[in-house]
Parts: structure tokens; C-alpha cells; sequence
């Protein structure tokens, strides 16, 4: 497992156990879970080819009455779920965010 042994797993443990005390663990790795499963669903459904069912062809012509949205990127879909799931990466986020405004503005 990454050349890892018992020893150096259990030291790593003991130091995330010290730096995020053991109340916020559960929800760090409740997070980290659904992260984590979350990137599997989206890598299955990349995986997986559309199923588009064939419609035969109308003569008359069929107008739309409004545009279905866009889809979302991949990368905006995993932000969401990680920044959802994961506690701290809202905040992280929004403080980047802020930074980059206000390099923006000293520019």
C-alpha cells in the first residue's frame, strides 16, 4: 500500500488524530467517503455510453419552446460535491475566491 508499513500508517494516524482531534475525524472521514464515492459515480457514468433511444422522423417539423440548459462541466459537478461533502473546502474556497479578487484589484 504505497510502501507504506504498520509503523508509518500508525504515526500518520496518531498525527491526524493530534491535529484534528478525535470529534472532527468521524466527519472528516464521512466526507472523504462521499467524495470519494462520488468520483466513482461520475467515472461509471463517463464510462457508460448515452443510451439515446432512436425517434423516427416526423415530417412535420417541431419547434422548442425554450433551450434545454447547458450542461454543467465535470469539474464544476465534482467542486460541488466536494466542497459538499468535505468539511473546511467551503471555506477554503471562498477565501480563494477572495484572494483572487483582490489580487485582481492591485493589478
Amino acid at each position: 500500500m504505497f510502501g507504506l508499513g504498520p509503523s508509518e500508517l500508525l504515526i500518520i494516524a496518531v498525527i491526524v488524530l493530534i491535529l484534528f482531534g478525535a470529534k472532527r475525524l468521524p466527519e472528516i472521514g464521512k466526507g472523504l467517503g462521499g467524495a470519494i464515492r462520488e468520483f466513482r459515480n461520475v467515472r461509471k457514468d463517463l464510462a457508460e455510453p448515452p443510451n439515446e433511444v432512436e425517434q423516427p422522423l416526423d415530417t412535420a417539423p417541431v419547434k422548442s419552446v425554450a433551450e434545454p440548459p447547458a450542461p454543467r462541466p465535470l469539474e464544476a459537478k465534482l467542486t460541488d460535491a466536494v466542497i459538499g461533502q468535505v468539511p473546511g473546502v467551503k471555506r477554503a474556497m471562498e477565501v480563494k475566491d477572495k484572494a483572487q479578487k483582490i489580487k485582481a484589484i492591485l493589478q
